[in-house]
């Protein structure tokens, strides 16, 4: 009557603790492993498309800026800034990480 359930009962078979903590981290290394071939590798993948179109973009190039303004790449500045046309005579000063995407390549500049 003064005796809990918990210590009346009889102790089980001994099991292998091993195999229950493998049972129990399997199911996590299943999502993880899933998430990175849904998630993460497409992610760094299409980064990696987008810095190298970031970096090949040259003179003649048509672009679309992330505000949405549509121009023609009029001369790089350096590493980091474009000068875009956006209309004839009006050129403006975009970062280069502003770029959204880039509609028709120019043709290489011949010097």
């Amino acid at each position: 009557m003064f005796i809990t359930e918990a210590f009346a009962q009889t102790a089980g078979a001994p099991s292998t603790g091993g195999a229950d903590i493998l049972m129990s981290i399997l199911p996590f290394l299943l999502i993880f492993v899933v998430m990175y071939f849904l998630i993460i590798r497409p992610q760094r993948a299409q980064m990696k498309r987008r810095d190298e179109l970031l970096k090949n973009i040259r003179r003649g190039d048509q672009v679309v800026t992330g505000g949405g303004i549509v121009g023609k790449v009029t001369k790089v500045v350096d590493d980091s800034e474009l000068e875009v046309e956006i209309a004839e005579g009006i050129k403006i000063r975009v970062v280069r990480s502003g770029v959204s995407e880039v509609r028709v390549k120019g043709e290489p500049v011949k010097e």
